[in-house]
């Protein structure tokens, strides 16, 4: 997202904070994400998305099939507006939602529930109310252990091939569910920015004993039942994973919007294809401008990273005493003294499709062309 000058010009009519997202910049990151997938099918992270037009245009492309959801109510919602292939990636215990996909066979045929437990399968089966038979996915344990470290995201208690095929056995067994497939999330992979020779020597490190061992889960698996997918990656790693034979699928969505998270990988640089804009309300010092509201960071670890970031016009930075604000945000830098009551500053967001909870609508630009997207927000939709 480079021209910022004519986004200012499309949408100067209208009131910010407001969001954009330049089709052009997407479209070119969705064909580079089905490059590095080198034909193997991209599944969307819809929690990295946000916004049903968007998905939908991605799905259009070729290359990508299917959505992953991030909640049961959010798939359900998304069934119902005509998505086929839906895997949640991550487990629910939402008991509304899984009454609801009990007693409706065409969602239960079109959703997958993510499990690690037979205390999973227990709970779906206290609140289901209907017969559907439910599809499951499990959730296997992808980080590094090494130099008695844990090197990744705290999610699946499964890990070895023996602990899978045990819950695998369970859920063949009983015929209220099917065993439809199994997923890795390699988040020290996907996840983590190429800084240092030491992050690039654990990423390697980590991608040769997950390939290892995603093979001896995966065999272990289909001894006991037929798999669908077999799920892996995020944005960060679908070269790896889309390397490994037995991947089926990988999954991305943050690589469609190019946050700042992304700005620092070796093998791939994704165009920032969408990005807010603030106005200026106060002038306080001469190198100083404050605008109004903008203190939309990013979940994770409290930390820089996860601050937006100002962009154009450029030379900005936010405050380290104050960052981004709830009402207000300073920016200081020479580009400042540019600055007059009502001029913008367009920032980009450190995630991808967190921010959209803050808008109701984003603003497509195409090459000259501006109209409105309605977001998840915009359709009063927020599930958490």
């Amino acid at each position: 997202m480079g021209d910022f000058d004519r986004y200012a010009r499309l949408t100067a009519g209208l009131d910010a904070p407001l969001a954009v997202v330049d089709l052009a910049a997407f479209r070119r990151n969705a064909d580079d994400l089905v490059r590095r997938a080198a034909g193997t099918p991209i599944r969307i992270a819809s929690k990295s998305v946000r916004c049903r037009a968007l998905i939908s245009a991605a799905l259009e492309r070729p290359g990508f099939h299917g959505v992953m959801s991030y909640a049961l109510p959010e798939a359900l919602w998304l069934a119902h507006n005509g998505i086929d292939d839906i895997l949640i990636g991550y487990p629910t215990v939402h008991r509304t939602a899984l009454r609801t996909l009990s007693e409706d066979p065409e969602a239960a045929a079109r959703i997958t529930l993510m499990i690690d437990s037979p205390e999973h399968l227990a709970f779906i089966k206290s609140a289901a109310t209907g017969n559907a038979r439910i599809q499951v996915c499990l959730d296997v344990d992808a980080s590094l252990r090494i130099f008695g470290q844990h090197l990744g995201v705290r999610r699946s208690p499964l890990r070895t091939p023996a602990d899978v095929a045990a819950l695998a056995r369970t859920v063949a067994a009983d015929d209220a569910f099917e065993l439809t497939g199994v997923m890795f999330y390699e988040a020290q992979i996907a996840g983590l920015p190429d800084t240092s020779p030491a992050v690039r020597w654990v990423k390697r490190r980590s991608a040769a004993e997950l390939a290892d061992r995603r093979g001896a889960v995966v065999d272990a698996v289909k001894q006991i039942a037929p798999l669908r997918l077999v799920n892996s990656g995020g944005t960060g790693s679908v070269e790896i994973s889309s390397a490994d034979p037995v991947v089926t699928e990988v999954t991305a969505g943050s690589g469609l919007y190019g946050p700042t998270l992304f700005d620092k990988y070796d093998v791939f640089k994704p165009e920032h294809a969408v990005a807010y804009t603030l106005d200026v309300v106060r002038r306080p010092a001469p190198r100083f401008a404050t605008l109004f509201g903008g203190g939309y960071v990013a979940s994770g670890p409290a930390k820089k990273s996860r601050l937006p970031s100002p962009t154009w016009p450029a030379g900005l930075k936010l405050l380290g005493t104050e960052g981004a604000g709830e009402v207000q945000t300073p920016v200081l830098g020479r580009a400042a003294e540019g600055l007059h009551l009502g001029d913008r500053v367009w920032m980009r967001y450190a995630k991808a499709g967190e921010m959209l909870e803050r808008f109701e609508v984003v603003h497509a630009i195409d090459g000259d062309e501006l109209s409105e997207l309605v977001t998840y927000r915009g359709e009063g939709k927020n599930f958490g």
